[in-house]
C-alpha cells in the first residue's frame, strides 16, 4: 500500500517541526522517527516505518502462542507492539483495528480488552490504517462450567480496586457507618465474616442477589455515603452477583494463591505526551497465570512525569527522565518503567573518569540530556570542602588552590580533606543523629559523649562499614566498655529495634508490616516478626552500684534461650529470619544478633551496601539514586539502577571502605559538573546532568557564619572554639540551629533534618541581634578589614570574597563594593559591616553549588 497523506499516522505520534528542505520532507516524531522521504516519490509506508506488529503478551501457559481464555470470568488485556525499522518499540494498541474470526467467539474493543463469548477456536487480527497486519490464534474454553468463585482471590480485589477497604473508607480500624473491612483486604477471612455473618447476614441475599445491600449501596441504588463506585454494567458487579448467587463460597485452603505479579512490558522508551498500555500478569502457586490488569491498582512515583488510568494506560507528560508505575494486586507489587528521552546531542559529554561517570553519562546518552560544563576550581574547592568537612576553605587555602598548576590538584585536595579531623566531625554528626545518640536525662550525657567518640574514631580510622554495623547490632556489656551499647538505650523496644535496623541499615521502611501486610511492598507480618526474633534474647540489667546506677544506662547481654517471635495476628511462633531470606537455625547458646549481622554483611545481601552508597550519594548530590534514601522498595525504583548497582558492588569489593566511596564519588566528572544548567537540563531532577545546589546544613551554616565574621562560638557541652558539627548534646543549642532545621536524634530518618527555606530563617539572618552582633563586633572581620591601612579597599574586599565564596569578586562586584565603602561622609567600619551582611544573606553563601 502506498501513502498519499500523513493524516493516517497514529494519533499518539506528535509532530514537532515538519519542514521541507531541499525537496525532502523531514518529520521529527516523538516515540518514533520517520526516515527522510523523497516528497516526489510514493513510498510504501509499511516498509519504511513498521517492520512487524505483535499481539502481546504471551503468557507462560498460552499453548502454541495462542491467546487462551479459560472460563467466563477470564479477561485478557492485549496490546499491540509495533517493532519499527529504526529499532524502536511503539504501542499501537489503540491505533489498530481489532477483529475476531469467528466474530461471535469473543468480544474485543479498541482498548484491547478481550471477553469470551463461546467455546471454540479462532484468530485475533489487527490491522493498521496503512495496512500492516498481525494474526494470533485464539482459544476459548470452560464457558459451560460454572466454577466456584473464590472470595479471597476474586472478591476481595474488587473492594481494593473500588477503594472500599481503603483507610479513608471501610478499611480503617473503626470501619465506616457500622461496616468494617480489613485494610486493603489483607485479612480476607475477617472480611468474609464481616460480610456474610455480621449483622445477621443482612448485607447479602442469595435468593435475589440484586437486592443485596452490598450491591444496592455500592451501585447507588440506595443512599450510600461513599457514592456509587460499583457500576451495574461492570465486570465487578457481575462477579459479585454470581458470588452471591452461588451462596457466597469462601474457597478452599487448597486453592492456588498469587505468588507474584509482573508488568508487561517491564520498561519502554516513550516520548512526551504519548501512551503505553501495560498488562499485569499474576502467577499462582500452581504455576498458572491470569491477567489481572483491570483489578490491579496503579500509582506513578513521579506524578508530574506520567499519569496512569485504572485500566493500566500510562500517559506521559512534558518532562523528560525516568518514571515508574507501581502496580499492586493481592499484596504483590510490580513496576513498569518508562524512559522519556529529550533527544538532544550528547556527543560533548565530559570524559569519563570512573564507574560513576560510566553509569551516569550512559544514562544521559540514553535520555539525550547534555551535561553541564565542568565546574571551575573555585566552585569545586568550596563545594568539596563543605561536602567532605563541613568547613569553608580559608582565604589563604583558596588562593593557594587557585594558584596551584598541578593537574591532579583536585584529587590531592580530596585526599587531604578525607585525612582531616573535620571529615570525621561532619560525618560523626550525621551518624550520631541517625543512630539516635541523644540526652533525655542529665545522667545520659556520659553515654552520649562516649558513643559519639566511638563513631568519630571509626570514621577517622576508616573502619569497614560492615564491621561498624556488626559492632552496633551485636553490642553487649556496658557503655563504658563497649560504647555502641548506647544504641540500645534509645532504641529500646523490639519494635524500635526492627524498624530502626531496617530503615537505617537496610533502607526499608517496614513499620506498616507490624500490624498488617505492607500496602506498597511485599513485606508481611511474618517478615516483620521474623526480624523481631533476632532481638528476642536481649537481656538488660542494672550496672554495678558504682557505675551509672541511677541512669538509663543498663548492661546489655544475650539471654540464653530459643530465639523466636510471635505474630500477634496469626499466633504463629516464628524463628529468626532476614527479610527475603530463609529462617536461621540456632542453638539456645547462640546470640541471634550475630546471625543477623552475618546475614547483613554477606556480599550478596541486597540491602546493606546499596543503602549505604545511596545514603552517601544523597549527602553529596542532595538527592538519592533512590529517594527518599531510606525507602528502597520495588515500587520506588532507582533513577539509575546501573549506577546504584555499580556503586554497591564497588563498595563491597573495596571491603566496605567508606572513605574510598567518598573518594570515588568526589573524583568523578559527574560530581565536578557545574551547578549552572544549560538549555536542556534545567528541568532535570533525577539524572545528575549537573550538580544540584543545596542549602548548607544548620551546623555548617552556623560555623561558616562565624568563620566569615571571624568570631568564635560558645556551644553547650563543648569547649570554646569547637564547631557546631562537633556538638554531642543537641538538647540545648542556639536558636539559629533550631530555625535552620538541626535534628534532635529522635528518629533514624534523615528526613528529621529540615533543609526547607522559611521566613523565620530569612528574618533571623537579616535582623537577629545574634547575627548583627557578630558582624559588628569590634574584633570581627568587618572591623579588622576597615581598620587596615597598608592594603587597598580592592585587596581587602577581594579577601572578603575569598572567605565567603572561595572566589575572587567579578570586576562589577568589586567596583560596586569599593564605591560603597569609600562613599563620602560614611563610617568605613559600618560600610564593611554592610558588605559582610550582604554576602551572608546571599544565596551564593547560603547554598553549596
Amino acid at each position: 500500500m502506498t501513502s498519499t497523506s500523513y493524516s493516517v499516522l497514529p494519533n499518539h505520534i506528535r509532530w514537532i517541526s515538519p519542514s521541507i528542505l531541499l525537496g525532502t520532507v523531514c518529520c521529527t516524531l516523538v516515540g518514533s522517527y520517520l526516515p527522510v522521504l523523497n516528497a516526489a516519490e510514493p513510498v510504501n509506508q509499511t516498509s519504511v516505518t513498521i517492520a512487524e506488529l505483535k499481539i502481546e503478551p504471551v503468557l507462560a501457559d498460552d499453548e502454541a502462542g495462542a491467546v487462551i481464555l479459560r472460563g467466563r470470568d477470564d479477561r485478557r488485556q492485549l496490546e499491540v507492539t509495533a517493532f519499527m525499522r529504526d529499532g524502536k518499540l511503539i504501542d499501537y494498541t489503540r491505533d489498530v483495528t481489532w477483529s475476531i474470526e469467528p466474530a461471535d467467539l469473543a468480544e474485543i474493543g479498541s482498548t484491547g480488552l478481550i471477553i469470551p463469548q463461546k467455546n471454540g477456536n479462532g484468530f485475533l487480527l489487527v490491522k493498521t490504517a496503512l495496512g500492516v497486519e498481525s494474526k494470533r490464534p485464539l482459544k476459548v474454553t470452560g464457558l459451560d462450567v460454572d466454577r466456584s468463585i473464590n472470595f479471597k482471590h476474586q472478591i476481595t480485589p474488587i473492594f481494593t480496586k473500588l477503594g472500599c477497604n481503603g483507610g479513608g473508607c471501610h478499611g480503617k480500624a473503626s470501619g465506616q457507618n457500622g461496616f468494617r473491612l480489613s485494610l486493603l483486604g489483607f485479612y480476607p477471612q475477617d472480611d468474609y465474616e464481616f460480610l456474610v455473618n455480621e449483622s445477621r447476614g443482612r448485607r447479602l441475599f442469595p435468593a435475589a442477589p440484586d437486592e443485596s445491600l452490598l450491591l444496592t449501596k455500592g451501585a447507588g441504588v440506595v443512599p450510600h455515603g461513599g457514592g456509587s463506585p460499583l457500576k451495574m454494567d461492570s465486570d465487578e458487579y457481575r462477579l459479585l452477583y454470581r458470588w452471591i448467587e452461588q451462596g457466597m463460597p469462601f474457597g478452599s485452603a487448597d486453592d492456588p494463591v498469587v505468588t507474584k505479579i509482573a508488568c508487561f512490558p517491564e520498561q519502554r522508551i516513550m516520548g512526551t505526551d504519548v501512551s503505553q498500555q501495560i498488562a499485569v500478569i499474576a502467577t499462582y502457586s500452581d504455576g498458572h497465570t491470569e491477567d489481572v490488569t483491570r483489578m490491579a491498582l496503579y500509582e506513578p512515583n513521579e506524578t508530574e512525569m506520567a499519569e496512569v488510568a485504572e485500566t493500566g494506560l500510562v500517559t506521559t507528560g512534558q518532562l523528560t527522565g525516568q518514571v515508574a508505575i507501581m502496580a499492586r494486586y493481592q499484596g504483590q507489587v510490580a513496576t513498569y518503567r518508562a524512559t522519556i528521552p529529550l533527544g538532544a546531542d550528547t556527543s560533548r559529554l565530559p570524559k569519563e573518569v570512573n564507574l560513576v561517570d560510566k553509569a551516569v553519562f550512559g544514562n544521559l546518552r540514553k535520555l539525550g540530556i547534555p551535561a553541564s560544563e565542568p565546574s571551575d576550581d573555585a566552585t569545586f574547592l568550596r563545594r568539596v570542602s563543605v561536602d567532605i568537612t563541613g568547613v569553608l576553605p580559608t582565604a589563604e587555602q583558596t588562593q593557594k588552590f587557585l594558584d596551584d598548576k598541578n593537574p591532579k590538584k583536585r584529587a590531592v585536595l580530596i585526599d587531604q580533606l578525607l585525612d582531616s579531623s573535620e571529615y570525621a566531625n561532619l560525618f560523626a554528626n550525621k551518624w550520631s543523629m541517625i543512630l539516635r545518640n541523644r540526652k533525655l536525662k542529665t545522667e545520659d550525657l556520659h553515654g552520649v559523649h562516649v558513643f559519639y567518640q566511638w563513631i568519630w574514631n571509626n570514621l577517622y580510622e576508616n573502619k569497614p562499614y560492615d564491621q561498624m554495623v556488626r559492632e552496633i547490632i551485636t553490642a553487649s556489656g556496658s557503655i563504658d566498655r563497649n560504647p555502641p551499647v548506647a544504641w540500645y538505650r534509645e532504641v529500646a523496644t523490639s519494635e524500635a529495634l526492627v524498624e530502626d535496623t531496617a530503615q537505617l541499615f537496610l533502607g526499608l521502611r517496614i513499620q506498616c508490616a507490624r500490624c498488617h501486610h505492607h500496602p506498597f511492598e511485599k513485606w508481611s507480618m511474618d517478615d516483620y516478626y521474623g526480624m523481631s526474633a533476632f532481638f528476642s534474647r536481649i537481656g538488660k540489667k542494672n550496672q554495678a552500684s558504682n557505675i551509672n546506677s541511677k541512669g538509663r544506662d543498663k548492661r546489655v547481654f544475650h539471654n540464653i534461650g530459643a530465639a523466636s517471635a510471635r505474630n500477634p495476628k496469626s499466633g504463629a511462633t516464628l524463628p529468626p529470619r532476614g527479610l527475603g531470606a530463609e529462617p536461621v537455625s540456632l542453638t539456645p547458646e547462640q546470640d541471634p544478633r550475630v546471625a543477623l549481622a552475618d546475614w547483613m554483611s554477606e556480599p550478596d545481601n541486597p540491602f546493606l551496601a546499596p543503602t549505604l552508597v545511596n545514603r552517601y550519594w544523597k549527602h553529596f548530590f542532595g538527592r538519592g539514586i533512590v529517594d527518599p534514601e531510606d525507602d528502597m522498595r520495588a515500587t520506588n525504583p532507582p533513577a539509575n539502577p546501573e549506577l546504584l548497582d555499580a556503586l554497591a558492588k564497588h563498595f563491597v569489593s573495596s571491603g566496605y571502605d567508606m572513605k574510598g566511596l567518598v573518594r570515588l564519588i568526589c573524583n568523578s566528572a559527574t560530581y565536578q559538573l557545574s551547578a549552572m544548567p544549560n538549555e536542556y537540563n534545567l528541568k532535570d531532577k533525577q539524572s545528575f546532568s549537573r550538580y544540584y545546589p543545596k542549602r548548607l546544613s544548620a551546623e555548617v551554616l552556623y560555623d561558616a557564619l562565624h568563620q566569615v565574621t571571624n568570631k568564635t562560638q560558645k556551644l553547650s557541652g563543648i569547649p570554646p572554639g569547637f564547631s557546631a558539627t562537633q556538638l554531642r548534646d543537641v538538647s540545648k543549642v542556639p536558636y539559629f540551629l533550631k530555625v535552620f532545621g538541626q535534628p534532635q536524634g529522635e528518629t533514624a530518618c534523615e528526613c528529621e533534618r529540615s533543609e526547607d527555606a522559611s521566613l523565620a530563617q530569612s528574618l533571623h539572618l537579616l535582623n537577629s541581634q545574634d547575627v548583627q552582633g557578630k558582624i559588628s563586633a569590634a574584633s570581627g572581620r568587618a572591623a579588622t578589614l576597615a581598620a587596615e591601612k597598608d592594603r587597598s579597599h580592592e585587596e581587602r574586599l577581594s579577601e572578603l570574597y575569598l572567605w565567603a565564596f572561595s572566589r575572587k569578586p567579578e570586576k562589577s562586584e568589586l567596583d560596586t563594593a569599593t564605591k560603597y565603602v569609600t562613599r563620602e561622609g560614611t563610617d568605613v567600619k559600618e560600610s564593611y559591616e554592610d558588605v559582610v551582611w550582604a554576602l551572608l544573606n546571599s544565596k551564593e553563601f547560603l547554598f553549596n553549588h
